[in-house]
């Protein structure tokens, strides 16, 4: 959620953390901050609400500048969005300054015990740990280090990402992680801070990962590492990160979420070339495949659209490998575990592989002796090193908080781990499933849908500008589509959304439907399509406005989208691109910000 970056050694401070915070702008925000030191000569403080632009400004009115400095992006956990509770925030004597993504959850307790005679600015639960090591520093004598490294101890159960700057050491940045994402950033002559590596490839492409527990004190010509022991890490080696920082640019598109679903049809075709032979046969570690065999079941966990990517893996698990699949959503399975079979196997879903609910789960199965799998676009993340075996989505870059190319990644590297299941154990399904040219055809297909945006356009207009409700439906596969959709539309355009097992419509919703409700449906499953088209008519019969997502195979002459022939365990790639413009449109016409929805934020790192 919320956005670390840090420098020290480098004259152009302010501009390395201005423009690192713009590169952590997915992730969601509502205020941001920096604090810079020159050389302890003068210090700055700056902080605004709203967007970083804001920040930006107001840091070119003021002509600050400066060779050491935090800042912070914030996604507001306690207290409202405020200057006061905008981050980094400070010891009351202004020696400390500290900025902190996570939750403590025993601020109340520490505030009450140690501090109760300080004037607080802010209602946040981060104020509470500058203040504590001030207290530390003040009260007993410790240095900045010794006086963090107190006020970490007494924090209870917590998540936490930070970094502490001490004006009497103004090159000093002292760094703390537990659970929360957190990088250190090798650079020339300087070090950096940043919890996305992309905020600071355009000083580094080596990073350190860190650990949890792990404390670190950053200068300009060295990085010391201690364990949660308070023993030094000599050995921890860099990862080098190779992405273009232009990958993560707009480019000439007006939004992020526009280009990525352009994206899809190349990042179906890196798939194709990362994960097949020229023969077409998976390219699978086989241990990999060895320790999913040695399994009795599969158990898919994930979050939000990652968690709808689930749904349809199950079906590719069980049709291609004949496996056994479960799926959960993270948050409910890591506080209340199902019985789970004899011998399960994990497979975790998550862009950004850092979300924080799957984590709780992988840390119980990883106490449990469980063997794991992450699929996740982000090497060196915390789900991908934790787990037992990772296999990248290779899609890029993922900028917009709504998810379109990483759900056509899962679904896709999910069939190709399906395939590759299947034919190790002679399924016939899987071996008489060319998926290398299914892939060609869907990356055309998606081709051939995204050439087409104005057709949507129009639908959008016509039937969801002025919409407050709206309704997917359709059956088995089709469903887990509509499940998607439905979060597409709601989460960028603030429409009611939701996504119904067609069938189910006469068990209830079908109350929700009133003169004018949209109600899409997806149909492209032969044997339920009939089924889905008589339950449109009955939601006609009620008024809606119906708009129908189709294959060729199995259109009619009044349909409104019609896709692109694929196999049908396939069609999710193709059906859910319309539904990911109809969003993306909606929003726009409706004169919303389409990367950065209100409330939302792109890697959700606390539970």
């Amino acid at each position: 959620m919320c956005g670390i970056v840090g420098v020290t050694g480098n004259k152009d401070a302010v501009n390395i953390l201005v423009n690192g915070l713009k590169k952590l702008e997915y992730r969601g925000y509502d205020s941001a901050g920096l604090y810079v030191n020159d050389e302890g000569k003068k210090d700055y403080l700056v902080k605004r609400t709203g967007a970083i632009s804001n920040l930006k400004s107001a840091v070119d009115d003021m002509d600050i500048s400066g060779s050491a400095g935090i800042a912070h992006t914030r996604w507001a956990t306690h207290g409202g969005v405020t200057v006061e509770n905008a981050h980094p925030h400070y010891s009351q004597d202004k020696r400390f300054y500290l900025v902190h993504n996570g939750v403590i959850e025993n601020y109340r307790e520490l505030k009450e015990k140690y501090l109760s005679d300080v004037e607080f600015t802010s209602q946040t639960d981060t104020e509470v740990v500058v203040q504590l090591v001030d207290y530390f520093a003040t009260k007993e004598g410790l240095n900045a280090k010794d006086a963090f490294k107190k006020a970490l101890s007494k924090l209870k159960g917590s998540s936490y990402a930070f970094q502490l700057m001490d004006r009497e050491e103004p090159d000093t940045i002292y760094v703390a992680k537990n659970k929360s994402p957190l990088l250190i950033g090798l650079g020339e002559d300087c070090n950096v801070v940043c919890s996305d590596s992309l905020a600071m490839l355009n000083i580094t492409h080596d990073f350190l990962e860190l650990d949890d527990g792990d404390f670190v004190t950053v200068k300009p010509d060295s990085v010391e590492i201690e364990d949660k022991d308070g023993n030094a890490v000599n050995d921890r080696k860099p990862f080098h990160v190779d992405i273009d920082a232009s990958d993560a640019d707009k480019g000439t598109y007006p939004y992020y979420m526009l280009k990525e679903i352009d994206e899809q049809p190349n990042v179906m075709r890196k798939l194709s070339s990362k994960y097949l032979n020229s023969d077409g046969k998976p390219v699978v570690d086989n241990d990999l495949l060895d320790a999913i065999k040695q399994s009795d079941r599969l158990y898919i966990v994930a979050a939000g659209t990652s968690y709808h990517a689930g749904l349809v893996g199950k079906n590719l698990f069980e049709k291609l490998a004949q496996v056994p699949t479960e799926v959960h959503v993270a948050s409910e399975f890591a506080y209340n575990m199902p019985l789970l079979a004899d011998k399960p196997f994990f497979i975790f879903l998550s862009q950004s592989g850092e979300t924080a609910d799957s984590r709780e789960v992988l840390v119980n199965i990883n106490r449990l002796g469980y063997k794991s799998l992450t699929i996740t676009n982000v090497e060196n993340s915390t789900l991908s090193r934790e787990s037992n075996y990772t296999l990248l989505l290779h899609a890029g870059p993922e900028i917009s908080v709504a998810s379109t190319k990483a759900y056509t990644a899962q679904i896709t590297v999910e069939a190709i781990l399906a395939k590759a299941l299947g034919e190790s154990d002679n399924v016939e399904a899987a071996q008489n499933f060319n998926l290398k040219q299914q892939l060609g055809l869907v990356a055309t297909g998606m081709q051939a849908i995204v050439d087409e945006k104005e057709t949507i356009n129009e639908l959008s207009k016509k039937y969801f500008v002025n919409a407050n409700r709206s309704f997917y439906i359709g059956r088995g596969i089709d469903y887990f589509v509509s499940l998607e959709s439905s979060l597409k539309l709601k989460e960028i355009s603030y429409i009611l959304a939701e996504g119904f097992a067609s069938g189910e419509l006469k068990h209830g919703t079908i109350a929700l439907i009133e003169k004018g409700t949209p109600v899409i449906g997806i149909i492209t499953q032969s044997n339920t399509a009939g089924l889905t088209r008589s339950n449109l008519e009955e939601t006609m019969a009620r008024g809606a406005k119906t708009i129908t997502i189709t294959t060729e195979s199995l259109a009619k002459d009044n349909d409104d989208i019609v896709i692109p022939d694929v196999d049908e365990l396939l069609t999710p790639l193709l059906s859910v691109i319309p539904a990911q413009l109809l969003a993306y449109y909606t929003s726009l016409n409706k004169g919303l910000d389409v990367d950065h929805p209100r409330n939302l934020a792109k890697s959700v790192t606390v539970q």
